[in-house]
């Protein structure tokens, strides 16, 4: 019986004391500790579900990013099509392109809120100028009528609700007005359409068109390059666009107070011929297309879903403190209290992601660092009986924070910081710790 005892006692020592079976326990709990990391992170995604839906609301009612793809000129032709002996006729569109595009634009942004989201939304002012070559060739064979008093001219415009004022074509020095709806629905599905007078008397001049189009849209407004030679000219006085499609700018001026930004595209640079009858070019249409992005900076819900990717690394400094703190200072803890620091340490990312949303992140930031770094600094004040301990782990948490700002402000640079950080990180803790003899190591005197 006494043998039994001595046995129970013994391995209830060992429990207790075994440094090895504390080292399992404190990795058993960091990772359980990722369970509710992986909640957190479901709310910030869910949040940005939520801001996306908001954007999408407001533009449905605003107008949603527009993209302008045209003018293109379209001229009906008749083929004589022989089938068993039968004549028929096939009636086809041949589609010219202009020969010089000019669109000079400028954009003014204005944030509108749905309940705590904020949207980005513009009006804008374009003019279009260029000119149309008439003489092309067509493909003859079987070319049975070229319909040139029944030719119009297709605009492009993804989003109609977006057109403020009407649109009035200058052709050939005559006024003519749109009408909406795109002819060319297997071409361009949404815009205008502008029927033309009988060109038969232009066929070997160049024809100058103009016309001035006022459109609101929201996020972002795109072009596609028809011209054989198309230049785009956009001001604006948002400070962080973000250019993007086919084409970046020739040349761009972005500053505080706004941007400018010009593109000068060349027929050879896109895969679209200035005049076809057959084939289906609407993929290269849109395949060509480029323009800019108007995004908020550094959206905050991407900045708290990265910060919440170290967390791990958090909690693990955090505890490996507490830990070296047991082992030098000669006093337990228990793993509850392990525990209620590592959810103090999670809930700093709820408290990120809710006050970002109200206010500036960096702002948000800040306060959740000092409400965690608080609490975790004068709940360990009890724990470890020594200022000088309490003094450290508070030093090291406004590290550990500060230098993840740090890196949510180094987008592009993130990685290297990342990489480095840690491996300082680790060579600290081998450094502190390479005097210790973890075989000799026990808690027996902690009492």
């Amino acid at each position: 019986m006494n043998t039994e005892n001595k046995s129970f006692e013994k391995a209830h020592n060992w429990v207790r004391n075994s440094v090895t079976l504390k080292v399992v326990t404190i990795t058993i709990m960091v990772l359980l500790l990722l369970i509710p990391t992986e909640m957190v992170k479901s709310i910030i995604g869910e949040r940005e579900t939520l801001n996306y839906a908001a954007t999408n609301e407001v533009g449905s009612k605003w107008a949603g990013p527009q993209q302008l793809n045209g003018p293109i000129l379209t001229i009906p032709v008749v083929y004589e099509v022989v089938n068993a002996d039968q004549k028929s006729e096939l009636v086809k569109y041949w589609h010219i392109l202009p020969e010089e595009l000019k669109i000079d634009g400028t954009i003014q942004p204005e944030k509108l809120r749905r309940g705590i989201y904020e949207v980005v939304v513009y009006k804008s002012k374009c003019s279009f100028t260029g000119k149309f070559d008439l003489d092309k060739s067509i493909d003859r064979n079987s070319l049975k009528e070229i319909r040139y008093d029944q030719a119009f001219l297709t605009l492009g415009i993804t989003d109609l609700r977006g057109i403020k004022d009407e649109i009035i074509l200058n052709w050939n020095d005559e006024k003519l007005k749109v009408k909406p709806g795109s002819t060319l629905s297997d071409l361009i599905y949404s815009g205008v359409t502008i029927d033309l007078p009988d060109l038969s008397d232009n066929l070997h001049n160049k024809v100058d068109f103009d016309f001035a189009l006022n459109l609101q849209g929201s996020q972002s407004m795109s072009f596609v390059p028809l011209g054989n030679t198309t230049e785009v000219n956009l001001t604006s006085n948002w400070p962080s666009p973000s250019f993007d499609g086919n084409f970046l700018p020739d040349s761009r001026e972005v500053s505080a107070t706004g941007f400018t930004a010009n593109w000068k595209i060349l027929q050879l640079n896109r895969n679209i011929p200035q005049s076809w009858v057959y084939g289906d070019q609407r993929e290269n249409l849109n395949n060509a297309a480029f323009g800019v992005d108007l995004i908020l900076p550094l959206d905050d819900y991407q900045k708290s879903m990265r910060s919440a990717k170290y967390s791990v690394l958090t909690i693990a400094l955090t505890f490996l403190i507490f830990f070296l703190v047991e082992i030098l200072n000669r006093r337990k803890i228990h793993p509850f209290q392990y525990t209620l620091v590592g959810l103090a340490l999670i809930l700093f990312y709820v408290l990120l992601i809710s006050i970002s949303e109200h206010t500036n992140f960096n702002v948000a930031y800040f306060i959740s660092t000092v409400s965690i770094v608080s609490m975790v600094s004068l709940y360990s004040m009890s724990i470890f009986k020594l200022r000088k301990f309490t003094m450290i782990l508070t030093t090291t948490l406004a590290a550990i924070y500060g230098f993840l700002f740090v890196i949510l402000q180094m987008e592009d640079y993130a990685l290297l910081m990342g990489s480095i950080g840690l491996t300082i990180i680790l060579g600290a803790t081998m450094y502190f710790t390479r005097k210790i003899n973890w075989y000799q190591l026990n808690f027996e005197s902690q009492e």
